[in-house]
């Protein structure tokens, strides 16, 4: 089956080296929380806000390996108000587990969907 697990970290500020520790961080966060072996990942697709703007999400990942998972990067638009310094992602993965899966968000970036995380 396929799924799909969605998470955001903030970063602590616009230097490659911070960018490169919060993607890794995250990602390797969120296939812990959800037992995702690499082997299983279809494809890892970024967003970030404006003012990241040091190094790509995705270039920063494939640094720390995944040279056989497609990465995709984007833009996030801009809303008045949007948390800003905010790297997103939305890993799909094959799964025969039951369990849904465990949205992971780090670094003050709960504040984005407190309603997914528990209480």
């Amino acid at each position: 089956m396929v799924r799909a697990v969605r998470g955001a970290i903030q970063i602590d500020d616009n230097k490659a080296s911070s960018i490169e520790h919060s993607v890794t961080r995250l990602v390797e966060e969120v296939l812990l929380q959800n037992s995702i072996p690499e082997t299983d990942i279809i494809s890892i697709i970024f967003s970030q806000t404006r003012d990241i703007t040091a190094i790509n999400p995705a270039a920063a990942l494939r640094k720390k390996g995944y040279a056989l998972v497609p990465l995709f990067c984007t833009q996030e638009p801009e809303y008045h108000g949007a948390l800003l310094s905010v790297i997103r992602i939305l890993v799909t993965y094959n799964s025969e587990a039951a369990d849904l899966p465990k949205p992971v968000y780090l670094n003050g970036a709960e504040v984005l969907r407190q309603d997914l995380l528990e209480k």
